[in-house]
């Protein structure tokens, strides 16, 4: 077999009467009989789910779907009643906040994760140092604390508990528990694990990469986002939205005043 010298796919391909992705039959072998969160996961890692890992991803994407009226959302409900022609449009405007701020966290939380359960000094040990160096920049602990859900996030135990239930090893669970108490001492308050910090935990169970996880954040998002817009279309917001603004934000310059 001839190596090739040039970039390459593993994902897709086709014939004049064939489809492939991943090596399988779309047509024959995946089209109805296989779920959304099964294709995906296989397009995305190359293997076929089994029961943990489609468990525990189809909880993280109904976790992550909605978030309320957030930056995301409000940009994709101005955008849409700017240009209503284009709903892709609308939807990729919202999807460029799923940040650091918003929905996007658990990469970091997850590097956190990768490295305390690989430290040489131990879980315990290798918690309490990464704590101390985000106190001492200055920081906010990723995966850590919420404004609205005290004193914990109600979503996590319930990620933790799916997972557990779907027989998963628990090393990142454990490890980020581990993390929450070496939290709470230093701050010398209890800080919950949020949902990004969960959802961090779980997708490290079934081997899915820190780098990797934002992705099923936006993809979650997506649906939520058009959820939104099929809401504005029958219960507009933005005009109020792009009103309230107006009457809030004066002016602050000397020119122009009445």
């Amino acid at each position: 077999m001839t190596q090739s010298k040039g970039p390459v796919t593993h994902l897709c391909t086709h014939t004049l009467d064939a489809l492939y992705v991943r090596d399988r039959d779309l047509v024959e072998e995946l089209m109805g009989k296989v779920t959304f969160t099964e294709m995906m996961f296989l397009h995305i890692t190359g293997r076929m789910p089994g029961a943990a890992d489609t468990a525990i991803v189809d909880a993280v994407l109904v976790t992550l779907m909605e978030h309320g009226l957030t930056p995301s959302v409000i940009a994709t409900r101005l955008v849409y009643h700017s240009a209503p022609e284009a709903l892709q449009g609308a939807v990729a405007s919202g999807l460029l906040a799923v940040g650091s701020q918003f929905v996007g966290t658990m990469e970091l939380a997850a590097e956190i994760l990768a490295r305390i359960t690989t430290d040489a000094d131990g879980v315990e040990v290798a918690a309490r140092r990464e704590v101390q160096a985000v106190r001492d920049a200055r920081r906010p602990m990723p995966g850590f604390g919420h404004h609205m859900h005290k004193p914990d996030d109600p979503r996590t135990p319930k990620l933790f508990e799916i997972a557990r239930a779907h027989g998963v090893p628990g090393t990142y669970i454990a490890a980020i528990e581990t993390l929450g108490r070496a939290v709470d001492e230093a701050y010398g308050k209890h800080i919950t694990i949020n949902a990004t910090g969960a959802v961090a935990a779980v997708l490290m169970e079934i081997g899915i990469e820190p780098e990797i996880m934002r992705g099923f954040a936006v993809i979650s998002r997506a649906a939520g986002l058009v959820g939104h817009i099929a809401e504005e279309r029958a219960s507009p917001s933005a005009r109020t939205i792009w009103d309230t603004v107006e009457k809030t934000v004066p002016y602050a310059g000397e020119k122009g005043k009445g």
